[in-house]
């Protein structure tokens, strides 16, 4: 089973998830909820990889992310937590700015899409504002751009992390909400996965980290 089943197979068992934790039928913030999601993103060398250079050395890519999120809430009172799955895509890719190459590590690539699954929790500020924290797994790729004057090379790096963030969200109505967050995500280890019959590169240790800025617009059922 690869990352992708993986994912989608747990994104339906969040989908069709009994509430046993609800306690309200008329919450805001309970039961299945799915959204579309657009953003900030960039991807910079982590803490291992970045040569902290004091002259003006670039050492990230950035970017526009988009993607679709989906999820079910348990309301617990003045608590709500919830399981979640995520697909993005996004724009950031290396390149040359003002004649500076922008290198951090993992030579001409593109970002490519992006899976994550997890936890959120939080807090009822308001009737129909909820704050929280989440946290989980999150698994990216990115496309190598290479090719030696002739042929054109398939081949991805395949990037395992974790990822941790917090937000607000805002219950426009029962059933229509909007939200924005900050997450921070850190990929340790990677593969390369080849094309065709070429078997998949070992596992290295990698560090990259990802900063983004969310905003959402969903519904709930």
């Amino acid at each position: 089973m690869n990352k992708a089943t993986a994912f989608l197979a747990a994104a339906s068992i969040a989908a069709i998830s009994t509430p046993a934790f609800a306690q309200s039928t008329d919450s805001q913030f309970d039961g299945f909820r799915a959204q579309g999601v657009a953003g900030y993103d960039m991807l910079s060398a982590g803490s291992s990889i970045d040569d902290d250079s004091t002259v003006d050395n670039d050492q990230s890519i950035e970017g526009f992310v988009y993607g679709a999120n989906v999820g079910y809430d348990f309301d617990i009172g003045n608590a709500v937590i919830g399981v979640e799955a995520e697909l993005t895509k996004s724009t950031a890719e290396t390149e040359f700015a003002d004649g500076d190459w922008e290198g951090f590590g993992y030579g001409r690539v593109d970002a490519g899409r992006d899976l994550f699954l997890g936890v959120r929790a939080g807090v009822k500020a308001a009737p129909d504002l909820l704050v929280y924290a989440k946290g989980g797994y999150t698994n990216m790729k990115l496309n190598l751009l290479s090719n030696d004057g002739t042929t054109e090379f398939n081949q991805d790096l395949d990037l395992d992390g974790w990822r941790a963030g917090a937000g607000v969200e805002y219950a426009i109505n029962p059933s229509t909400f909007i939200n924005v967050e900050y997450r921070y995500s850190n990929y340790q280890k990677g593969e390369v996965d080849f094309s065709g019959s070429v078997p998949d590169s070992n596992r290295f240790d990698v560090d990259l980290d990802r900063h983004q800025i969310m905003a959402g617009v969903g519904v709930r059922f």
